[in-house]
Formats: structure tokens, C-alpha cells, sequence
């Protein structure tokens, strides 16, 4: 499979923009685009997010949906030409190294918490047993 780039995929995005906008009269949404260039949804999310950080377009979310609009097509020069489009598998492997840390996270925070209820009890039997010694 070829290995594209975000320079590349841009100038796609910013073309189907254009033909999309011209075909139906109406700003293409993500789904348009990703649709119209055989993206998968994430990927055309990705691209359009990316896209919109720039100010290459812009992303308006209204009541008849979200919808694209080139803001300044020049900016698309300024995205270097040598990064990579991140594959699914990349970001799927990020995304479960993220999980890990977060339920890592969780057991710690789990294993402190039985501590704190086990000395808790410690603490109130030996307050019982003294109470009841007292008496």
C-alpha cells in the first residue's frame, strides 16, 4: 500500500472541497469528503481536524450538520512535506498504551483505597477493644 502524507491528503481535502461545493451547490461535510476520496471516516476526521488547526478551512457545525469551508488555501504550503499520515495501527497501538496507563492508574488508586479501609477497621477494633476493656 502507498504511504501517503498530510501534504498530500490535504490538497486532496482542499480539491474535493471544491468539486464537492461545485457539484451539489452546497460546503461537502467530513462524510462527503471521506466518501468522495475512499477515506475511511477516521481518517477524513483526522485530515479535517488537521486541516482546520492550520486555518486551511474551516469546520462549522450547525443544525443541518457539520460542514467544510476553504478559509485560505495558501497555508496548505506551510504543511511539511515529510510527515507521514498516521496509519490506523499506529493510533490503535497509542490508543491501548493510553488504556493501559489509565487502568494502571486505576489498581493503584483501588490498592490504596482497601489499604485506607483496612486500617480504617484496624483503627475502629482497636478502639472497640479498648471501649470494651474500659468497661
Amino acid at each position: 500500500m502507498e504511504q501517503t502524507n498530510l501534504y498530500s491528503d490535504a490538497h486532496l481535502v482542499v480539491a474535493a472541497i471544491r468539486i464537492l461545493e461545485r457539484r451539489n451547490s452546497v460546503p461537502p461535510s467530513i462524510d462527503n469528503i471521506s466518501e468522495f476520496l475512499s477515506f475511511s471516516p477516521e481518517q477524513g476526521n483526522y485530515i479535517c481536524r488537521k486541516l482546520d488547526e492550520t486555518g486551511v478551512i474551516e469546520i462549522v457545525e450547525g443544525p443541518f450538520g457539520t460542514r467544510l469551508f476553504l478559509k485560505n488555501h495558501l497555508a496548505l504550503e506551510d504543511i511539511p512535506k515529510n510527515i507521514k499520515t498516521s496509519s490506523m495501527g499506529e493510533e490503535l497501538e497509542k490508543f491501548k498504551n493510553s488504556r493501559k496507563e489509565l487502568d494502571q492508574r486505576v489498581k493503584s488508586i483501588q490498592a490504596e483505597q482497601a489499604e485506607k479501609k483496612k486500617n480504617l477497621f484496624a483503627k475502629l477494633e482497636d478502639q472497640l477493644k479498648k471501649h470494651l476493656e474500659a468497661k
